[in-house]
């Protein structure tokens, strides 16, 4: 498969996960916590199960990496050079505090660096997609696919995401000291990378810890929309590291 093939795939999966964590949202469900005391629920099982499945009934040949399949003890050891990062549930946090912020992500990592993403949205219906040097798209529903292209900064000044769940950091009110500041969202999961990309804001700062699979799929979406993520230190940030933290990094719009 291409990697035209490969997004469609990651689509058709990211959509019907939405789908399935919406109806366990709609029947209720009950909130354990794993062994690093983050939460889980019985809608990131089902739609990790969901995804990888179809990743690996799609196209074998590529090794997929999950939170929960980590989290268990069972997933790939050996990742090679092009693999599939998948976070089922992206903000549990908020899906389980009853919030819409959180997210289905998949994404394609190919020599270090995300070449192809798709993030849904399940509380509001919309899915981002992108190939980097190809382009970005959004749809909603059963709606048509539209590109999208992040935004060079206003003269009102800056529209900030930033983590619901740090909201109270106050390493970002450091980081923002001297910007010119118009808004500042919290809100969870990786809807903040791609309220970047449709151009609807401009900075993420992310301050802590993220995981491989958080970012992937939205650092594809991004850079395929023309903005940027990287380091604090201005350097790239790769995948396939040990233990598949990230360190701290910044998400722009167009500079």
């Amino acid at each position: 498969m291409d990697d035209e093939a490969l997004l469609e795939l990651a689509l058709r999966l990211a959509d019907q996960a939405a789908l399935a964590i919406n109806a366990v949202r709609a029947a209720g469900f009950a909130v354990e916590e794993k062994s690093d005391e983050s939460p889980v629920t019985a809608a990131d099982r089902i739609a990790e199960a969901l995804i990888v499945d179809g990743l690996r009934r799609a196209a074998p040949e590529i090794p997929v990496i999950a939170e929960e399949e980590i989290a268990a003890g069972t997933a790939p050891t050996e990742a090679g050079t092009r693999f599939w990062l998948v976070d089922p549930l992206d903000g549990t946090r908020e899906f389980a505090a009853g919030r819409d912020s959180f997210a289905v992500n998949i994404g394609l990592v190919d020599s270090g660096r995300p070449v192809l993403g798709v993030v849904a949205l399940p509380a509001t219906g919309e899915i981002f997609s992108g190939r980097v040097g190809v382009g970005a798209w959004k749809q909603k529903g059963d709606g048509p696919r539209h590109p999208i292209r992040a935004r060079a900064v206003p003269e009102e000044g800056l529209t900030v995401m930033a983590s619901h769940h740090y909201r109270h950091d106050p390493k970002l009110t450091e980081f923002l000291a001297g910007r010119k500041v118009a808004k500042l969202v919290n809100i969870g999961s990786a809807e903040k990378f791609c309220r970047l990309a449709e151009g609807s804001a401009d900075l993420y700062p992310r301050l802590g810890r993220t995981m491989e699979w958080d970012t992937a799929a939205p650092h594809a979406v991004l850079e395929a929309a023309g903005g940027t993520l990287r380091r604090m230190d201005g350097t790239p940030l790769l995948y396939g590291k040990p233990g598949w933290d990230n360190p701290s990094f910044v998400c722009t719009g167009l500079v």
